[in-house]
């Protein structure tokens, strides 16, 4: 009878992690709201270091993925600083190189903090000080020119983001005025707007196809190649883009996210479309499960993300 419980209370669990665990995977922190809960943390920083807040926030944006990166949620680490010297805690996580060591902090606010420190006491930053701190292209664009970031567009899409959301204001300490349009919409807008629309599943930048976006459209903005895009979303070199699919553009990881075990299949989902939800290189999902190539799931399966 003492097992007969056991058995049924750990079956309980598992059903509530995995609920919980699908639940915290669909809610994910949107860029209004991000901006309203760390935008003062932007202006202290501002008023204490004269890093532009506007600076500081799309920092936050993008390297954090609105707050719903691996390193923010796991160590609320917001703007991806590694270890380097670093003498605190620290947390290993797949980067350009598999577990680098990135900053751990026990709040938001010490990762705004370190991050103004990392700019304010390394001496390849010494000249955006002399910027004025109204001066916000000048700013990304030395970010750049300093190494911060390797992304080719990096400081286009630092200014994207703080044009976009007016961010600008807070550098001369006004207020952001109200957007006439619904964030969805920006997301739904043409090919020139595809840096608003980049978001991120397992520390890896994505964004959704919509109707307009081609292989040429997204290696000439992004800088990434037709080739490394197929490479990257494990596709045949004739592909054709479809609206609504998951487009990664780097590689993608050789697990999910902690708390992401399994998951159960749904009506018309394939092993491909699991592997891009979760940014799981498909062969790792099939070694983990002991599938073969020509398996195919159906409704109701449980499928590993990770190994058992």
């Amino acid at each position: 009878m003492c097992k007969k419980i056991k058995m049924y209370r750990s079956l309980l669990i598992i059903i509530f992690c995995c609920l919980f665990s699908a639940t915290s995977f669909a809610e994910k922190t949107s860029r209004k709201a991000y901006i309203a809960k760390y935008k003062e943390l932007a202006l202290t920083e501002m008023n204490r270091t004269g890093i532009p807040a506007s600076i500081t926030l799309a920092q936050g944006l993008l390297e954090s993925g609105n707050g719903n990166s691996t390193l923010a949620r796991k160590a609320n680490n917001h703007f991806g600083i590694k270890c380097h010297d670093w003498r605190g805690p620290s947390i290993k996580v797949d980067d350009d190189k598999k577990n680098e060591c990135f900053r751990k902090y026990k709040d938001p606010y010490e990762s705004y903090k370190d991050h103004s420190e990392f700019l304010t006491k390394r001496s390849r930053y010494e000249f955006l000080f002399k910027l004025k701190s109204t001066d916000y292209k000048a700013w990304a664009k030395g970010l750049k020119k300093a190494g911060y970031a390797t992304h080719p567009k990096y400081a286009h899409m630092l200014i994207d983001i703080i044009e976009e959301e007016e961010l600008y204001l807070l550098d001369s300490n006004k207020k952001i005025s109200k957007h006439k349009h619904s964030e969805k919409s920006k997301f739904e807008k043409s090919i020139g707007d595809l840096d608003l629309r980049l978001e991120v599943a397992n520390g890896v930048h994505f964004i959704k196809v919509i109707k307009g976006d081609t292989f040429y459209n997204l290696e000439k903005k992004m800088g990434v190649s037709r080739s490394k895009l197929l490479k990257y979303n494990e596709l045949p070199k004739d592909y054709v883009l479809g609206i609504d699919q998951i487009l990664y553009f780097h590689s993608k990881r050789n697990k999910a996210a902690r708390g992401y075990n399994f998951h159960l299949v749904k009506a018309g989902e394939s092993l491909y479309d699991i592997a891009q939800l979760y940014c799981v290189k498909l062969k790792k999902i099939r070694k983990f499960n002991d599938f073969s190539r020509k398996h195919e799931v159906s409704e109701g399966d449980r499928v590993y993300l990770r190994k058992r």
